[in-house]
């Protein structure tokens, strides 16, 4: 066999295997801590059409100047999505703080 006819048949394997593939993406949905209900109802509801279409979630708030001081209402907000989102997802990553933004990921649940 001659190199040129390997490469090609490596070329075509890789080809191939890169069809059957399935790329996770990121999808972020962003909560403030004032969040109102029907709001909140609505974010709620892309992260599960997230979770169902296979994407993982990164869920955020974002506080600004004196939110900071109130750390505890953002994380409610995450509880409870998480624990309403129980049986349609798993957490990844528990919520943590990064500067001024909490955030946790949700993964879809595996098969």
């Amino acid at each position: 066999m001659d190199f040129g006819k390997y490469l090609y048949e490596m070329d075509k394997k890789e080809k191939a295997a890169k069809k059957h593939q399935k790329v996770i993406t990121i999808k972020e949905v962003k909560f403030r801590i004032n969040v109102d209900e029907h709001d909140y109802q609505t974010k709620k509801n892309h992260v599960l059409r997230f979770l169902d279409e296979g994407d993982k979630v990164k869920a955020t708030i974002f506080y600004r100047g004196r939110e900071m001081s109130h750390r505890e209402l953002g994380r409610k907000i995450l509880d409870r999505l998480m624990k309403e989102i129980q049986g349609k997802g798993i957490v990844e990553f528990m919520p943590r703080m990064e500067g001024n933004t909490l955030h946790a990921i949700l993964a879809p649940p595996r098969k």
